[in-house]
């Protein structure tokens, strides 16, 4: 146990105790994610055979964790870091990271079971707008955009910045995109929505919808 404890307290001295809270802030909001993603894929299955119409595509959960391994990679190997330190930036990418987790939860618990890998749209599909939807129309991808900005910021890293910037949100669009496409020929109400609520982001100055 004493070997068990020793080594621990070696890792933590050589990355820096405030490296290993950072790090195991990180993992703690992955793994809640992932364990939520778990249980969509379970619910997913049983509406298997209520499917109204289904759009593959390739930005689905499998090609998003391999950009989040990427990500991974990048920190780990700390590739692109810089040496800007600031106790403020910490706090307030602390803060993101901790409110991202909670958006991307929440969204999947408003969101239901409305879920889909691919673009889905159920028999009994239902337009959610309510709780973190009346902020973002895609909390889901919102909140992740935010927590690797968030991570980029703890870990002072700026090449995960840049890929968050180049290559996850222009791919998050591209699946938004496909989806708004079928909700609005699903929801005449979604156009009216998509006026009021923004993106990724939330709108500061909404449209007044006639």
């Amino acid at each position: 146990m004493n070997q068990i404890i020793d080594f621990y307290k070696e890792i933590i001295n050589k990355i820096g105790i405030e490296f290993t809270i950072k790090y195991l802030i990180i993992v703690i909001g992955v793994v809640l994610i992932y364990m939520r993603v778990i249980r969509n894929f379970k619910d997913a299955k049983k509406q298997k055979d209520n499917k109204n119409r289904e759009v593959k595509s390739i930005v689905e959960t499998a090609s998003m964790t391999g950009f989040f391994i990427l990500i991974y990679i990048v920190v780990i190997l700390k590739l692109g870091t810089y040496n800007y330190h600031s106790l403020i930036l910490d706090i307030i990418s602390i803060i993101i990271y901790i409110i991202g987790t909670t958006f991307n939860l929440l969204g999947r618990h408003y969101l239901g079971h409305n879920w889909g890998n691919n673009v889905i749209i159920y028999n009994d599909h239902t337009l959610v707008q309510e709780g973190v939807y009346k902020v973002v129309r895609h909390p889901l991808y919102a909140s992740i955009i935010w927590m690797i900005y968030a991570v980029g910021i703890m870990c002072q890293n700026y090449l995960v910045i840049i890929l968050n910037t180049i290559v996850f949100i222009p791919f998050m669009y591209y699946r938004a995109k496909q989806e708004e496409k079928e909700l609005i020929k699903t929801f005449k109400e979604y156009k009216d929505y998509k006026k009021r609520v923004g993106m990724f982001f939330p709108k500061l100055i909404k449209k007044r919808v006639k």
